[in-house]
């Protein structure tokens, strides 16, 4: 069977912000493709929300969200597994039998991590994958399947945004960063490459990383709130003591995963941001 990823780097889902207004919906294209992908009119769609593991609320409403999308606006079949289900081993395995997309959401990569490898849900993820389920998420929910990513958190001391390098679980030997169009995610990323020796990609906001198999494409959506002209992905690495960066082609045609994983410049730049 194929295998498949759908690596989302950002973009607003329409959920209800705080203020009690709806967010605008930006990742209509890339929603459809997932759904594409499982060849099926009505699949059955499995979100999780473990990178929001302190609170079940947020996950329920996050849930909710993403219904709205699969659900009411695509006619997909939708259930989701929550963290507090993860130590029932025979409800985890019924719904990751039954799913055909498995949607992990953005927030906490390191707690989400950890909380997979104390319940053994990387394994079970880890043989979804390669039973050919589509396997997809956003911001941190697209960094998990990566060797390790860009994440970012508060500073409790003063209250800052601060960007940290966190292990995932390394299906892809590449470095992983998201929203890559916001301040600070470019320069971390640079000086963390610098340590780890990966290539590392970076997605903007209304941007995905496309995987099936050995092959990949870029795919993006439509911004309707971030500042950006498009969604755009970039190719970084220390080679030399050399930093290289250069934005990768957004294609309808796949290209072998190798020239995207290999230490060489393949891409013309574009810089339509």
């Amino acid at each position: 069977m194929s295998k498949k990823i759908v690596a989302i780097g950002g973009g607003e889902n329409g959920r209800i912000m705080e203020d009690g207004n709806y967010a605008p919906y930006e990742t209509e294209t890339i929603d459809k493709e997932i759904i594409r992908l499982t060849k099926k009119e009505k699949p059955n769609f499995l979100f999780l929300a473990h990178s929001q593991p302190a609170s079940i609320e947020i996950q329920e409403s996050y849930y909710q969200t993403m219904k709205n999308i699969y659900g009411k606006k695509f006619g997909c079949n939708c259930k989701d597994l929550k963290s507090n289900e993860l130590k029932d081993i025979e409800k985890v395995k019924e719904k990751i039998d039954w799913a055909d997309i498995i949607y992990e959401g953005g927030g906490d990569t390191f707690d989400m991590i950890k909380l997979w490898y104390d319940t053994n849900f990387d394994k079970i993820l880890y043989n979804a994958w390669n039973n050919g389920k589509v396997i997809c998420g956003v911001s941190a929910g697209a960094c998990c399947w990566f060797k390790s990513c860009n994440s970012d958190s508060i500073n409790i001391e003063n209250g800052q945004m601060q960007f940290t390098n966190v292990d995932c679980l390394n299906w892809i030997n590449a470095y992983f960063t998201p929203h890559c169009d916001e301040p600070g995610r470019q320069n971390t990323t640079k000086n963390q490459l610098r340590e780890n020796n990966l290539v590392g990609i970076m997605l903007s906001n209304c941007a995905a990383l496309e995987i099936i198999d050995n092959q990949y494409r870029i795919i993006v959506s439509e911004p309707k709130c971030h500042k950006i002209k498009r969604g755009y992905g970039l190719k970084a690495y220390w080679n030399k003591n050399t930093y290289k960066e250069e934005e990768i082609n957004i294609s309808n045609r796949f290209e072998n995963i190798s020239k995207l994983l290999n230490k060489e410049m393949i891409f013309e730049f574009d810089d339509e941001r």
